[in-house]
């Protein structure tokens, strides 16, 4: 399974998206496998242009399996911000959320955001980054 971070969806819902990253965010949507999550379900609902994309949009997310968020997820995301803040790593708490949503579902965080790969380096979580890919055609 694999969670598409907030990142990763602007750059394939664009006008003019990034190909590669549309292509495999539609491959995931065909196969089933793209996990939903509420903080990256704000991310992308807040940032809805209209209200006609804003509904588009929600049906959409709405359709997929949504990891819940729990006492459970709150403790994961807890710890691993101690952690994180232990080995003197700063990232967003939005992001730790998301990257323990993934820890918690064993899901592969797909994105394009620094602090992922960071938080890869330090934990188990698993990232597949289009983060290089982006920077090069952009």
């Amino acid at each position: 399974m694999v969670l598409v971070d907030t990142s990763a969806w602007i750059f394939a819902l664009k006008k003019n998206p990034f190909l590669p990253l549309k292509e495999k965010v539609d491959l995931l949507l065909r196969e089933g496998l793209i996990l939903a999550f509420g903080m990256i379900k704000l991310e992308l609902l807040g940032g809805a242009k209209s209200k006609k994309e804003f509904a588009r949009l929600k049906s959409r997310l709405d359709a997929l399996y949504e990891i819940p968020t729990d006492q459970s997820l709150w403790d994961k995301a807890s710890g691993l911000a101690f952690t994180l803040h232990r080995k003197g790593i700063t990232v967003p708490y939005t992001d730790i959320l998301i990257a323990s949503a993934a820890l918690y579902s064993k899901a592969t965080l797909l994105h394009v955001d620094i602090h992922f790969d960071l938080m890869a380096k330090y934990t188990e979580l698993k990232v597949e980054s289009f983060l290089s890919l982006i920077q090069k055609d952009y």
